[in-house]
């Protein structure tokens, strides 16, 4: 979630404690550096929702660092 894009729901390829990796090949994505709002799905629970930061844009998508508040 961000301002600029709105709500999206997208695939991911990587995930680890530090970060995550989001397929987001057709979209136009915000820059590195802005911070986003997002959300695991399918996980059997309510997952909370973590403020991440762009750390990397690719063809495929982007990378994302948690932000541990």
């Amino acid at each position: 979630m961000h301002e600029s894009i709105g709500e999206i729901l997208v695939n991911t390829r990587d995930i680890s404690d530090g970060g995550i990796f989001l397929l987001t090949e057709d979209i136009d994505m915000p820059p590195v550096g802005t911070i986003v709002q997002g959300q695991v799905q399918g996980m059997g629970m309510i997952a909370p929702i973590l403020k991440m930061k762009i750390v990397r844009l690719e063809p495929a998508g982007i990378g994302l660092k948690f932000i541990n508040e």
